[in-house]
């Protein structure tokens, strides 16, 4: 048997890559419109580098789209114009205080704004009629994503059936919907946090300071590190204290907490990531511990 000359094979990385690329550009050239979601964070980021790749010298032929809950960090929407500025890209940006002031979802002033996203993402998507979202969901991340196909189907009410959902046999992809209906699409699947930040390292991609380790004031609450600021402020016995952490995800500032870390550079952070038990999800994310099931629940109701 021949065997394939060492120079001619792919690093897992490439391999990683190429399949992310060909998904892109299978979505491009199936649906009629595409989106790509985007939340400023680390996955969103390696997927907007991915289709800058896979469309490359052309612009990215289809738009961002980020929903804003409101407590977005200050650095996530800064990154997120410089990449917007450098690609050149449409962005779409669905605010929550928007969805609520025109009567798209009620403020009950219980539920959170991390899940107020559902009812503003699927508003914007119906609106602009967006038949495909690409989203940066990994299978390591949490139980529920890990029964994510690629494809992943949506009903014409935004929802999500996970014992519903199409083969995938050799990588072949189903993408026929009934009007009305959409597709997520997720070309990270097959990554994990560690490929992730591989790839970062190796490709020099921006992403938001506060993933580095930086001096922060936090509140301890519930088992996490919160970070002090308007939105979040202090409540019986607690107290605000100076740290050096760093955030292993991002999102709503009121529910994403940060981790006790001196890892200042990406090779530090792989270093941090290769030897720990918990997800980033599981460590840091106050939505994801309402229950076993809560992100399932989101997911079935149109989260990302």
């Amino acid at each position: 048997m021949t065997e394939t000359h060492a120079d001619y094979q792919l690093s897992q990385l490439d391999q990683l890559e190429a399949e992310s690329i060909h998904i892109f550009r299978e979505v491009a050239s199936e649906f009629e419109k595409p989106v790509l979601m985007f939340s400023g964070g680390k996955d969103s980021i390696v997927m907007l580098r991915l289709a800058e790749k896979a469309f490359y010298p052309s612009k990215i032929p289809f738009p961002m789209l980020q929903v804003d809950t409101g407590f977005d960090f200050p650095e996530v929407l800064q990154t997120r114009d410089n990449w917007v500025n450098r690609l050149g890209v449409r962005m779409v940006v669905a605010s929550v205080d928007e969805a609520i002031a025109s009567g798209v979802i009620v403020d009950d002033g219980k539920t959170s704004r991390n899940r107020m996203q559902i009812g503003t993402l699927l508003n914007a998507i119906e609106e602009e009629g967006f038949t495909a979202a690409f989203g940066g969901g990994r299978r390591d991340e949490e139980k529920a994503r890990a029964k994510e196909r690629v494809y992943s189907h949506r009903d014409e009410f935004g929802q999500w059936d996970p014992k519903m959902q199409r083969p995938e046999l050799w990588s072949l992809y189903n993408g026929r919907i009934h009007a009305g209906e959409h597709m997520r699409i997720f070309p990270l699947s097959n990554w994990t946090e560690l490929d992730i930040w591989y790839y970062i390292h190796r490709e020099q991609i921006e992403i938001p300071s506060i993933y580095f380790s930086h001096q922060r004031q936090v509140i301890e609450r519930d088992g996490m590190l919160l970070s002090a600021s308007d939105a979040v402020q202090t409540k019986g016995n607690e107290t605000i204290t100076e740290r050096t952490v760093r955030f292993r995800t991002v999102g709503d500032m009121t529910l994403t907490g940060c981790v006790e870390s001196t890892a200042a550079t990406t090779a530090e952070i792989i270093d941090e990531i290769a030897i720990a038990k918990v997800t980033e999800r599981g460590a840091t994310r106050g939505d994801d511990r309402f229950s076993e099931a809560a992100m399932e629940d989101r997911k079935k109701e149109g989260y990302f």
